[in-house]
C-alpha cells in the first residue's frame, strides 16, 4: 500500500509530465509554460525531502539527479 506522500509525490511527477506535454501553451506562452514547469518541479523537491524514512536509495538517487520519468516509474511499481 502506498502512502500519501507517495501518492502525492507520483501525483506532481504525473503533473510535471503534463506540463511539459502541454505543446499549446509552449507555443501560446513560453513563459507561462515555463513558470509552470518550475512551479511543479520545486513541488516534487518539497515532496520527495518530505518523505518518511527510510527512502529507497535508488528513488532518492533520481530525485536528486532530477531523474523524474525513472523516480515515477519506481514509485508505480510498489
Amino acid at each position: 500500500m502506498m502512502s500519501e506522500s507517495y501518492r502525492e509525490l507520483a501525483a506532481a511527477l504525473r503533473e510535471r509530465l503534463a506540463v511539459i506535454a502541454d505543446r499549446e501553451l509552449y507555443q501560446r506562452d513560453s513563459a507561462a509554460h515555463l513558470e509552470k514547469l518550475k512551479v511543479v518541479s520545486k513541488r516534487i523537491t518539497v515532496l520527495g525531502d518530505a518523505l518518511p524514512p527510510p527512502v529507497d536509495r535508488q528513488l532518492q538517487h533520481f530525485l536528486e539527479n532530477c531523474s523524474f520519468d525513472k523516480a515515477l516509474a519506481l514509485i508505480e511499481r510498489v
